[in-house]
């Protein structure tokens, strides 16, 4: 139905002509449509208010731009309020502005609360940011009529929030207009909604595609091997030519790892307490607090947060970087958490190969991350607690396992220790491993002494000890648990790396002409590493041409042998710190079956080299 509106000068039969009334200004509408109420003409029957037919509109425009790296955002919202006054009919005014400087894929409820835009010289003035927008919409009072924007991309870059953003203005009764859409005003809104999803569903596609794009050449950029982002503690980063000559004339480099003198060998000396010894974060760090000279602690970004000295926190965080491995690790923690959530392993992006030294042995960096979790909550050492509550210590305090996988703990009632497992729901066992009705499991402490002192006496304190380890102590360059490497293998070792990185300077100077200076530089770093061959050789020599060493080994063999002979009968009334240190130096491990009265106690002898 079309409401016919007469003038007392010509009568308007048609709705066609009704435009003709868009240039009219307030004061110079036809005399008679001061007699017409606004409340007849609210609505059309499409949902368009008609009241914007006539006078003058007020008009809010709301812009955005995205994060200032790529873009100049004073330009970017300019442009999009010159391209919104130019759409605009003749009779409409803007009259408020809504602007920010954040990105379009945020939730809205996290939208406009941001301080961006302070950062630059934007002569507009600002009104607020689209969450001011939409409460100011929701209001009887408010300033505004209708919404402008550029596009409505700009309002939301997904199509959930920007449709969201629709609603809210419709509740209102605020239209919303682009200006790269048609604006109609006769009450038709089908061929503008269309236009509108499908410029929706491009600006969302263009964003995907982009992001999945960028993450491609991520991937692949970690799996050659080039690092992304700060070189972690122990390496420095080395610059690279880029490979694409283009990106190379502009400056472009890429990086590569390469050890970083003292601090590469206090990471080897971290993971190395930590797999041997046992060691836990707070142990390690109060090591290397005694000489920040031997072991400088690191420094964080910016060094605000400095503290100059070693924490758990940052033990912690050497011993979970998987980089030390050699192999390039990307995607440990999620981009767009705040808080660095960290990603599962399966999300990580590795290298196809070791692209750098490594500092830390891959075998040895899978068994300590692997059993971090069951040295959670316990201390390190034979010192005793700071708790104020704490009354003794306990021998065994950290070597005993429950079946369920979790460490037990030492209690004392009257005058016999115990080690238990109470999987209570404030502790962190594993209540549904154990058996049903079992809450709670025990062990003494004096029958896992004894069982261990029995283990000694039959496997170690033999008269043939001192003859087996003469024999095998200095044949053998690893020992069987595959972890404890003698000299003479890491010089091996070292040798196979410096060879490995002669190769991957081969690699890079083969597309490069004979008189680049980076080929100079190349020539100059494979010298140095033939240089550091020999060397390498040459102490690989020496240990073949070298008897002293095994007379060494026989005597120190015979020493161990008369003093671990002489703990055989008081092991059970050794005082604590004393069963602390042998248990340590063998790794002793004690692991409950099933709670049918059984354990296996387990030792590691440490290598003689």
């Amino acid at each position: 139905m079309t409401r016919l509106i007469k003038s007392a000068d010509e009568p308007i039969g048609k709705a066609a002509r009704m435009p003709e009334l868009l240039s009219s200004r307030a004061g110079s509408l036809p005399a008679c449509s001061e007699s017409i109420g606004l409340s007849d003409l609210a609505v059309s029957p499409f949902g368009m208010p008609s009241s914007l037919l006539f006078g003058e509109v007020r008009v809010a425009w709301v812009g955005r731009t995205s994060t200032y790296e790529r873009q100049d955002p004073r330009q970017s919202l300019i442009r999009q309020l010159d391209r919104c006054r130019g759409a605009v009919p003749a009779a409409w005014v803007i009259v408020c502005h809504f602007y920010d400087v954040e990105s379009g894929r945020m939730e809205l409820d996290q939208r406009g609360h941001g301080t961006g835009y302070e950062r630059f010289d934007i002569p507009i003035a600002r009104d607020g940011g689209i969450a001011d927008l939409l409460d100011e919409a929701q209001q009887s009072s408010r300033r505004f009529d209708v919404v402008i924007c550029e596009s409505t991309a700009r309002v939301a870059r997904r199509m959930y929030e920007g449709m969201s953003v629709e609603r809210v203005l419709d509740k209102g009764g605020v239209p919303l207009f682009a200006w790269n859409e048609p604006i109609k005003l006769d009450g038709s809104r089908a061929q503008q909604i269309l236009q509108r999803r499908i410029n929706q569903a491009v600006a969302e596609y263009e964003v995907l595609n982009t992001l999945e794009l960028s993450w491609g050449g991520l991937c692949t950029h970690v799996r050659e091997g080039w690092n992304i982002g700060k070189p972690p503690y122990g390496y420095v980063g080395k610059t690279y030519r880029h490979p694409n000559p283009v990106k190379a004339d502009k400056g472009l480099t890429k990086t590569r790892l390469e050890p970083d003198g003292v601090r590469a060998a206090t990471v080897t000396q971290i993971a190395s307490w930590r797999y041997y010894e046992g060691l836990g974060y707070g142990a390690i760090a109060e090591r290397l607090n005694v000489d920040l000279a031997s072991y400088p602690p690191p420094e964080p970004p910016g060094k605000v947060r400095a503290r100059g000295m070693w924490s758990k926190s940052s033990v912690f965080e050497v011993l979970r970087n998987p980089k030390y491995t050699g192999f390039q690790v990307f995607n440990r923690r999620a981009s767009r958490s705040k808080r660095g959530k960290v990603n599962p392993p399966t999300h990580w992006v590795w290298s196809h190969e070791p692209a750098h030294e490594p500092l830390i042995p891959k075998w040895m960096f899978d068994e300590i991350t692997s059993s971090s979790k069951s040295f959670r909550g316990s201390r390190s050492g034979s010192s005793p607690s700071s708790h104020p509550q704490t009354k003794r210590s306990y021998a065994l305090r950290g070597m005993v396992f429950c079946s369920c996988g979790r460490r037990m703990f030492g209690n004392q009632r009257r005058s016999l220790v115990y080690y238990m497992c109470w999987p209570r729901n404030s502790n962190r066992g594993k209540k549904e491993l154990h058996p049903p009705g079992v809450d709670a499991v025990y062990i003494r402490e004096e029958a896992i002494l004894r069982a261990a002192a029995s283990l000694l006496a039959e496997q170690v304190f033999l008269p043939e000890f001192v003859t087996i380890l003469q024999a095998t102590g200095g044949d053998n360059d690893q020992n069987a648990s595959g972890g404890v490497v003698t000299q003479q293998e890491w010089w091996r070792r070292r040798l196979v790396t410096l060879e490995r990185q002669q190769q991957n300077i081969l690699h890079q100077a083969r597309n490069c002409a004979p008189d680049d200076p980076f080929t100079t530089g190349l020539r100059t770093s494979y010298n140095d590493l033939e240089s550091q061959k020999a060397v390498a050789a040459a102490e690989i020599a020496s240990f073949g041409t070298t008897s002293s060493q095994e007379s060494l080994q026989q005597q120190d063999a015979a020493v161990l042998g008369e003093r671990l002979a002489g703990l055989r009968d008081c092991l059970v009334r050794a005082p604590v710190p004393l069963q602390r240190r042998l248990f340590e130096a063998i790794q002793l491990t004690v692991r409950l079956h099933d709670y049918n009265g059984q354990a296996t106690i387990s030792i590691r002898l440490p290598t003689l080299t």
